[in-house]
């Protein structure tokens, strides 16, 4: 993922005409996010914290995100260089891509437990910043998934299958960063190389309408940035790649890790770029974990539990966002059973709850608490309070918006008794957040 400059958005010669935000995104709530290559093999990395918490100086050197691997081991003093050099004798990154065979990787299996959290779409890397596509991209002369280890159209599998699971589909692309193609130095805090020439913007031109004309994806996910000699309009520009995918695609979506002025959606990264979660396109993004690829380092204590992973999501979509949570797939392309008990844990509570964030949008007139923890959602006339808290429940509602009579949870109606300027609700509910729902007085 991003590191540096995401939020440095550059004036550009291009700009494209204004286009409504498409109500099946504005409406979606959640994706899942799925990081996977080479650098799941050793699945190493130190989970030292999350983005925007920990400091620029300690983060590139003690970096948590394994999918960073080929960058923090060229680093002189880092502990991933001397883990590489203790578990992988120091051995050339691509041996890794090469021991990559993804032989449990089952798409429609991985889909069906993405599907079963009620995310809405889905995107997966298509190149992540080590260079290495899960396509046959053009130009990358057999160093792609499909030449060498799974030797198999990951993206392509991916697309059928989350198309067969009636989610929409994205694609995840390092516009800013190749560390191959450009055979620039490490990334640390003194510095931020990345490839500008015109040879890489027009190799990764080729590539986005590549993915365009064979996936025809819904959202175009880019990240870092995108090349200076890409940026005026020309026909390997990236305002032509953005031309031939609003062609393909009427309602399709692009977010704003371009470089340039135009995007559909602003994105955050765990606690990183929070100033951008305003108005009614954004997207607050972050692995189960520390990492978004998966970290073999990661215990249950770095990830997010189901419970925390429902309060964020219901936090971001009472605040007019969407959650963009990801999956590090293993090496055979399993879904880690860590990960995997929080999207089952989210699938079990969407089931009940789903009407509180799927097509849901904020609440003006009630304030959120963290004592006891409590946001609000609307969807059509209901009004939805989801609390983490059990027993007899407090909701405020100074101005007697609130029907007490029609409270309900899941459609079976609760007892709830008006005391002043609030709202006094029994639940029985055992564990997690309850969404509690009130049609709104006329």
């Amino acid at each position: 993922m991003a590191m540096f400059d995401e939020d440095a958005v550059r004036p550009a010669e291009y700009r494209r005409f204004e286009r409504p935000l498409p109500e099946w995104f504005r409406g979606a709530g959640l994706g899942i996010f799925v990081h996977w290559g080479p650098y799941s093999v050793p699945a190493w990395a130190e989970p030292t914290g999350e983005l925007g918490a920990v400091s620029r100086e300690e983060w590139y050197t003690h970096n948590p995100y394994a999918e960073w691997y080929a960058n923090t081991i060229r680093i002189e003093g880092s502990p991933a260089r001397a883990h590489h050099e203790a578990a992988h004798g120091g051995a050339p990154y691509d041996d890794f891509l090469d021991q990559w065979r993804a032989e449990d990787f089952d798409p429609d299996e991985v889909l069906a437990v993405v599907a079963a959290t009620g995310a809405r779409y889905f995107i997966p890397t298509t190149k992540h910043h080590d260079g290495v596509t899960l396509w046959d991209a053009p130009g990358t002369e057999g160093r792609n998934t499909v030449a060498r280890g799974p030797r198999r159209d990951l993206i392509g599998a991916f697309a059928d299958a989350t198309r067969r699971a009636g989610l929409r589909f994205g694609v995840y692309y390092s516009g800013g960063l190749d560390w191959h193609f450009s055979d620039l130095p490490p990334i640390d805090h003194d510095g931020a190389p990345a490839p500008d020439d015109l040879p890489y913007a027009e190799y990764a031109h080729d590539h986005l309408v590549d993915l365009v004309e064979r996936y025809r994806p819904d959202i175009l996910w880019g990240d870092i940035r995108w090349p200076d000699a890409g940026i005026a309009p020309g026909p390997k520009s990236l305002a032509h790649a953005f031309d031939v995918f609003y062609d393909a695609a009427q309602d399709g979506v692009v977010n704003d890790r371009w470089g340039e002025s135009h995007w559909d959606f602003r994105t955050s990264e765990y606690v990183h770029g929070t100033a951008v979660e305003v108005g009614e396109a954004w997207e607050n993004t972050r692995g189960i974990g520390l990492s978004f690829g998966h970290n073999r380092n990661e215990a249950s204590e770095h990830l997010l539990s189901a419970d925390d992973a429902v309060r964020l999501l219901v936090d971001v979509v009472s605040r007019g966002g969407n959650l963009l949570l990801n999956i590090g797939l293993d090496a055979a392309g399993r879904i880690p059973d860590l990960q995997r008990q929080t999207l089952d844990g989210i699938a079990a509570w969407t089931a009940r709850h789903g009407h509180a964030v799927f097509n849901a949008r904020p609440v003006d007139r009630f304030a959120p608490s963290d004592g006891p923890w409590l946001r609000w959602t609307r969807s059509g006339d209901a009004v939805h309070a989801v609390v983490d808290a059990r027993g007899p429940i407090r909701l405020p509602d100074p101005a007697g918006l609130l029907d007490e009579k029609t409270a309900q949870i899941t459609g079976t109606p609760v007892s709830a008794t008006r005391v002043g300027d609030a709202i006094l609700v029994e639940t029985t509910e055992a564990e997690g957040p309850v969404a509690i729902s009130f049609r709104v007085r006329t």
